[in-house]
């Protein structure tokens, strides 16, 4: 059954038609609802702002009040005391009337308009002088202007931002429903890999996939749980894979995928459920050994141990499924065009990702360089490369200095 390569396109087209994830709601707080999903229409229980409200510092008068008003020949009116945020007016302003006024502050009954103060004097504190006329409603947000009581303000599916999370919080929301976040496990395999942060013994070395992908789920909407390292042994491997689907939607391990005698992934998660393995290594590289599970509907991604492998498979067949769970339409990568600096090769028979990084020539041309990467277990080859280069199957190599497209994988030249 194992290791029986599926091709690319086919793997991609299978995970389209078998992993089909639920997705669920829950209410979250306001703080908790950033860069989530909306599940409900938002409408709005009053106006805002609920009243007339000053935009400027000033005096609120009546317009026709200030019809004469010239720099030589100010209007004259009493003042009737200061209004300040936060208070209801308890003056009405009458002809000839006017009151100090700050910023935000509801506008009495009687004025309809607010002139700003530096266009006015006062005297005594008892008359003022203006300087300038206004219009009705001049300096001044009407009740109602920004959101109307009713009105549909947000629409179910909208991502939230720190924009819709002010409006809801202007509309006094303190819970909101939204598309839950799709819980992501992550386990590494191997005798040899050791947690960062304790001293590295000999012969080991640190975890480098439990991190880069979880950073990955984190950049694809989900929310990683690292489950740490799972030495090769098969009863702790069934144990960690069976707690990771208890609480997980999605498991992601890499490591022991390959035919060795320890990598005993594909043949566990092949044990836990129905369907099982679908997918048992694939026809490209880097990546070949990826082993693809469903045990009920929570999918199980065993990708290989190789950091760069593991997060390029992460890449192209992972972050399309949490995308998909956590509501996000997966965005299309950019492609550049870019002329080969080398002649690239690939492997036969298989779909072949070479990594590249790009720079303008004297000509302004973009030119892809492959990043040397010495073997696919390098974590820097990613961290150096700014995209990928596809070669199909059927093609031995890309020619020197032959027009080629670049899928980015980061902001290029």
């Amino acid at each position: 059954m194992f290791r029986q390569l599926m091709t690319f396109d086919a793997a991609r087209r299978l995970i389209d038609e078998m992993i089909k994830p639920e997705s669920s709601s829950e209410e979250v707080s306001l703080l908790e609802a950033y860069n989530h999903v909306l599940q409900e229409n938002v409408v709005s229980t009053f106006d805002i702002p609920p009243f007339n409200r000053s935009t400027v510092d000033g005096y609120a008068v009546r317009a026709s009040d200030t019809f004469s008003a010239e720099e030589n020949q100010p209007a004259i009116l009493k003042l009737r005391g200061i209004i300040n945020v936060g208070e209801i007016p308890k003056m009405k302003i009458e002809k000839g009337e006017a009151a100090n006024i700050v910023t935000g502050a509801p506008i009495p009954e009687g004025a309809d308009s607010v002139v700003m103060v530096e266009n006015t004097e006062t005297e005594n504190g008892k008359l003022l002088r203006v300087y300038r006329a206004v219009t009705k409603d001049q300096n001044i947000m009407k009740k109602g202007t920004d959101i109307r009581k009713d009105e549909k303000v947000l629409k179910t599916g909208r991502i939230l931002g720190a924009s819709e999370i002010g409006v809801l919080a202007a509309l006094g929301i303190a819970k909101i429903r939204v598309l839950k976040t799709p819980i992501v496990a992550v386990l590494s395999t191997g005798g040899e890999i050791s947690e960062p942060g304790k001293k590295l013994p000999a012969g080991k070395i640190f975890d480098i996939n439990a991190y880069s992908l979880s950073t990955g789920v984190l950049e694809s909407g989900g929310k990683p749980v690292n489950l740490g390292v799972v030495p090769d042994d098969r009863t702790e491997l069934r144990n960690a894979l069976e707690h990771a689907l208890a609480i997980a939607d999605v498991v992601l391990t890499s490591g022991g995928v390959s035919v060795g005698p320890k990598d005993l992934a594909p043949q566990i998660v092949d044990s836990l459920g129905k369907p099982g393995v679908l997918i048992s290594g694939i026809a490209v590289k880097p990546g070949k050994p990826t082993t693809i599970g469903l045990i009920g509907k929570k999918p199980v991604f065993s990708l290989p141990g190789h950091p760069t492998s593991a997060l390029l498979m992460f890449h192209l067949l992972v972050r399309p499924v949490i995308q998909q769970m956590a509501g996000k339409s997966p965005i299309e990568a950019k492609v550049v065009r870019a002329l080969a600096a080398a002649r690239m090769f690939s492997a036969k028979g298989r779909r072949t990702f070479v990594m590249v990084n790009l720079k303008r020539n004297e000509a302004n041309n973009i030119i892809a360089n492959p990043v040397e990467t010495g073997a696919s277990g390098a974590i820097t080859t990613l961290a150096k490369a700014d995209g990928f280069v596809e070669i199909p199957e059927n093609q031995q190599f890309i020619d020197m200095n032959e027009e080629i497209s670049v899928t980015l994988l980061k902001n290029s030249p």
